[in-house]
């Protein structure tokens, strides 16, 4: 698999404060990459760093085949990491022949990359009509004008209204399925359970998770129970190496699986022990219940 960006024990000390600590993932070619974390964890940061706004501490970081510099590899990025920087009195279209100008691109890509944010019947319209979401997409046709190889988004859907976030979200997945590599920051789970196939998870510079976000939460979940004999339920399922942690809320029991374990098969388990269950369901781990356990400060 062809190898976009690897970094490496990349840290970044702003005075006493540790941005990024000790951080090592890779991005591989034709998928879509979250980058996930509350404010402050180190996602824009991280994002400085490969694009050469922000200077690292230490650690390293390669683009592509490794022996590409970044100045060269820059060219084959595109990216929106701060608001869209357009010139209001100027339509979309002016403003975009500027950036062709300045990346060395064919007018001709203009109108193609306008189809496909879908605002080419707005393309002479003056950026200073448009709304959020619409700017967002323009700043994205921008970044996709040289045809990058990987598309940076720092927060892509940050302040926008739900029909924008949705827009945008569904724009993500259209450009990654055209083969273009995505890396994207967000503090927001349903935005990379929704729109990325992998993910890297950070509390306070630190990496808790790399790896695809199907098996972030493929855990084998847990069972909602309750039962007459509370305490020979709990007993059971203390005793039994299938189950890890169970929870006791009121009547309410939640038991988490550390193996598979179909609910016919369980009900029976505790019919043959004399346990007759009065509720039983079985429940899926969310990637927001896998998260929290991750960032879990205990």
């Amino acid at each position: 698999m062809d190898t976009i960006l690897t970094i490496n024990n990349l840290t970044k000390k702003f005075g006493y404060l540790t941005a990024v600590k000790d951080l090592s993932f890779t991005i591989n070619k034709g998928n879509v990459y979250g980058i996930l974390g509350p404010n402050g964890s180190g996602k824009s940061t991280t994002l400085g760093i490969v694009l050469n706004v922000v200077n690292k501490t230490s650690g390293d970081f390669s683009w592509f085949d490794g022996n590409t510099t970044t100045h060269d590899a820059l060219k084959k990025v595109g990216a929106i990491i701060e608001r869209p920087n357009f010139y209001p009195y100027m339509s979309a279209y002016q403003n975009l022949k500027l950036v062709c100008k300045i990346k060395g691109v064919d007018y001709s890509k203009i109108d193609e990359k306008l189809e496909l944010v879908n605002l080419l019947d707005r393309k002479d319209s003056k950026f200073q009509t448009y709304s959020l979401g619409m700017k967002q997409r323009l700043a994205i046709a921008s970044a996709l004008l040289n045809d990058p190889e990987i598309l940076i988004l720092d927060e892509p859907t940050n302040g926008l209204d739900p029909q924008g976030i949705h827009q945008i979200r569904t724009l993500i997945k259209q450009i990654a399925s055209n083969g273009t590599t995505i890396l994207l920051a967000s503090h927001l789970l349903d935005e990379v359970e929704k729109v990325c196939s992998h993910v890297v998870v950070l509390r306070k510079g630190e990496k808790l998770y790399s790896g695809r976000v199907d098996e972030m939460i493929s855990s084998h979940g847990f069972f909602e129970l309750k039962a007459e004999k509370q305490s020979e339920l709990i007993q059971a399922l203390e005793a039994d190496a299938n189950f890890g942690i169970v929870k006791t809320e009121g009547e309410l029991i939640t038991a988490f699986l550390n193996e598979p374990m179909d609910a016919s098969a369980f009900n029976k388990l505790m019919f043959e022990k004399g346990i007759t269950l009065s509720h039983l369901v079985k429940r899926k781990e969310s990637l927001e219940e896998q998260f929290l356990k991750l960032t879990d400060n205990n």
